[in-house]
């Protein structure tokens, strides 16, 4: 083991055992408006800050879904966890993929909330410096947590939300974490691995929406299943966190509890 330890807190005492990795903008606090309403008899939440987020502002590292799929099953050691469930959003979506591939005997089953797909989301022209130039430029945050939320949310959330992702990240890892999530394509790792896979997709994201969900999480996984939230962009953690606990723990309590065979885990 390395000496580095994914910070975390972890909420409940249920014997179906559930890490919650946050996306692009933010650190475990994304998942605060759920906290309250979730079911902690049935379920154990771990909450963790990937590397350069919150607790982890100043860890180093290359900053990838693929070293972060490290630290959390080394997370799960020391935590005793032997076989969990994973909830990841947005770029949270594809550490979940890459544990698919690292280790799919001990996933219970993963649940991608608007999800990027494991074979990454190429951006060009001025989607790209949009996107590139937002770890220095506040404004380009802003315009991003706009358009996927259909345009549709108070300037003072907008203004919040951009708050948090500033305090909460670090510039430079910021930066880093885009080139893998957006450009590594794993997905020939990952396709047609038995685990149960659900997707959450915001009816007013344009980016990751139920049609690219379609193509990539149902097109691969056998067992894929897909939710739409009506009201929802793409942060629905914020925008109906009750349907968005209502759909991922009625999935979470689907499971049998049985491990997947050898043939059904590869």
């Amino acid at each position: 083991m390395t000496s580095f330890v994914l910070p975390h807190e972890v909420h409940g005492d249920g014997p179906h055992q559930v890490f919650a990795v946050h996306g692009w903008f933010a650190d475990r606090s994304a998942y605060a408006a759920v906290l309250p309403d979730l079911d902690r008899t049935s379920f154990t939440y771990a909450l963790v800050d990937l590397r350069g987020y919150g607790e982890a502002r100043d860890a180093a590292g290359p900053y990838t879904t693929a070293e972060a799929a490290g630290d959390l099953l080394e997370l799960a050691d020391r935590l005793g966890w032997q076989r969990f469930s994973v909830v990841g959003h947005s770029m949270g979506g594809a550490v979940a993929q890459r544990l698919l591939g690292l280790a799919p005997h001990r996933l219970r089953r993963i649940v991608g909330v608007s999800p990027v797909p494991a074979s990454g989301l190429p951006l060009a022209g001025e989607q790209a410096a949009l996107f590139r130039d937002a770890a220095h430029k506040p404004g380009n945050r802003r315009a991003i947590l706009d358009v996927t939320t259909g345009g549709l949310r108070p300037a003072a959330w907008l203004d919040r939300m951009v708050a948090r992702s500033l305090e909460r990240s670090d510039a430079q890892a910021f930066r880093a974490w885009l080139d893998s999530w957006a450009g590594d394509d794993f997905h020939a790792d990952v396709e047609g691995c038995a685990v149960p896979a659900l997707a959450v997709a915001g009816a007013l994201d344009p980016a990751l929406s139920a049609e690219v969900m379609r193509q990539t999480w149902l097109s691969w996984f056998p067992r894929a299943e897909l939710v739409t939230l009506a009201g929802a962009g793409h942060y629905s953690m914020d925008e109906t966190p009750l349907e968005l606990i209502r759909a991922v723990e009625d999935f979470l309590r689907a499971d049998s509890e049985e491990p997947p065979t050898a043939r059904e885990s590869a």
